[in-house]
């Protein structure tokens, strides 16, 4: 989570906020726009991230996108 965190642009001690339940949720699908906007995808594409991560991660691992950081 820390290098997801990094790779997002996001402050490391939001590490912390992951494990108070219900902030995660939140913190989670922030961090996860935000790594799809590095990526050059929309905010709906990081709300998929946050909520389907399984989905999404290969997707946007496999797919064609460029990390613009």
């Amino acid at each position: 989570m820390w290098v997801f965190l990094e790779i997002a642009g996001e402050p490391g001690w939001w590490l912390i906020l992951l494990f108070i339940p219900g902030v995660q949720i939140i913190i989670g699908i922030i961090a996860s726009i935000a790594l799809a906007e590095k990526f050059g995808q929309g905010a709906g594409f990081g709300v998929g991230l946050g909520l389907l991560a399984p989905i999404f991660l290969p997707i946007l691992g496999f797919g064609n996108y460029d990390y613009s950081g």
